[in-house]
């Protein structure tokens, strides 16, 4: 049995969605399935952008922005020849909400409607989000969830279920984060112990590197959990980074399939224990999976001798940042030194930063890098492969990239490399040339 997920691009049209059903049909595991609003098409936006804005609107003119929304639903069901009027009961609930309904409630109205119209195509049940996905006040609750969920879904030989949101406790409506489908895909493959979590958008799957900076990148056939968050850390955006959660628990693989490319094979996500046991067998045996990353990020170089003798320096540095809500990166480190890199802040931000830390620890100096970008070069094979730093320092010396900053953690999955955001595509260039990947 197999859990599966459709984002927006594949729920954008008439045409798009007749696709999917055609997918479904032609597996008969395929028997729980998730769907994002639909995404955009031609001269149309996201239709969660256009619920955005229909709660941005003013409460008296809610209703008439909603109008937009219902047109461009309508338009979906008459190419796919549903009965007229199909949809006017829920549109009737939804606008009577309008004039008082949070931003949560008014935003997931996409999902909600979508999977209203594919069950109905399908003559699958249709299954609330908001009855089998629960949060506590607004932080989703896992426990509870798994338990709800298994039991009302048990009740359904195969289903749609709107993705994105749940419910709490006071039966309000409660949104995930943008792209939050992806989260709601794995918390029913899990609920229904699947065999593997289908997830179809747009792409053929994840790249070995960005291809619009490095053309000959090839989709990755096989990816772990482990790799799966440092890729999506470092910026690789085909899935939620938080969806593999509640499959990685259940040993559910995940499968990157594309929805307008059935000869694509995809990228599967497998549990890391099972890759390194080697029930996997990746086509490439190079020690690199992917190349990644982002710019736009500062560092802060802290100097002051006798830094390691000095009980709760780290501490003392990263309490400036704790103060000012500041998220940390990375804290590569030496006997009298350190380094912090985050994402960049404003000035105001910064220069207020830079006292704290003058303040807290006296340093004997310290210098603020503005215009940093990260690479990580991410893979399980670099652990039996001597020599990876070297090869990519060397790579980046002989392409004359300076290198800001290395750092390497313990596990040896990934290495990340720090560079001027300038130097960010010649690098991953010259990486990509250097490991083949």
């Amino acid at each position: 049995m197999k859990a599966v997920k459709f984002g927006g691009t594949s729920m954008s049209t008439a045409e798009s969605i007749s696709a999917v059903v055609r997918i479904i049909k032609n597996d008969p595991e395929r028997r729980y399935i998730v769907v994002s609003a639909p995404g955009k098409a031609a001269g149309e936006d996201k239709i969660t952008d256009m619920l955005v804005g229909v709660f941005k609107a003013a409460a008296t003119e809610r209703i008439r922005a909603f109008d937009a929304v219902r047109t461009r639903f309508d338009g979906i069901c008459r190419g796919l020849n549903l009965p007229a009027g199909f949809l006017d009961g829920d549109y009737r609930n939804i606008v009577a909400a309008l004039p008082t309904a949070d931003y949560d409630y008014i935003v997931s109205r996409g999902e909600y409607l979508c999977a209203k119209l594919l069950a109905e195509l399908l003559h699958f049940d249709f299954t609330d989000a908001a009855d089998v996905i629960k949060f506590r006040g607004k932080t989703y609750d896992d426990g509870y969830t798994d338990s709800v969920c298994r039991i009302g879904l048990s009740a359904h030989k195969s289903a749609v279920i709107p993705g994105f949101y749940g419910s709490n406790e006071k039966n309000e409506v409660v949104a995930f984060s943008r792209g939050g489908s992806d989260i709601s895909g794995a918390i029913v493959a899990r609920a229904v112990n699947a065999s593997v979590y289908e997830n179809f958008t747009d792409v053929d799957g994840f790249m070995t590197c960005d291809p619009r900076i490095v053309p000959h990148a090839t989709t990755i056939d096989v990816i772990t959990y482990k790799e799966l968050r440092e890729l999506a850390y470092m910026g690789a955006n085909v899935l939620h980074p938080e969806s593999i959660f509640p499959v990685r628990k259940a040993n559910i693989p995940i499968h990157i399939l594309n929805t307008f490319n059935d000869k694509a094979v995809g990228t599967k996500i497998v549990p890391t224990e099972d890759f390194l046991n080697g029930k996997y067998e990746r086509a490439r045996k190079m020690p690199i999976t992917a190349i990644t990353g982002k710019k736009n990020f500062f560092s802060l170089y802290i100097d002051k001798s006798m830094m390691n003798a000095e009980v709760g320096f780290v501490r003392r540095v990263l309490s400036c940042f704790e103060q000012f809500g500041i998220a940390i990166e990375h804290v590569p480190s030496g006997i009298d030194s350190m380094t912090v890199v985050f994402s960049a802040v404003d000035e105001q931000t910064s220069n207020a930063l830079l006292k704290a830390v003058r303040d807290e620890v006296k340093p004997d100096h310290m210098h603020l890098t503005k215009d940093v970008a990260l690479i990580a070069i991410v893979g399980h094979g670099m652990v039996a492969r001597p020599g990876t730093a070297a090869r990519a320092i060397n790579r980046l010396s002989n392409a004359g990239i300076n290198l800001r900053m290395i750092d390497q953690g313990a596990s040896e999955i990934n290495i990340i490399l720090g560079v001027s955001d300038t130097d960010f595509e010649r690098a991953l260039v010259a990486l990509n040339g250097e490991f083949e990947v």
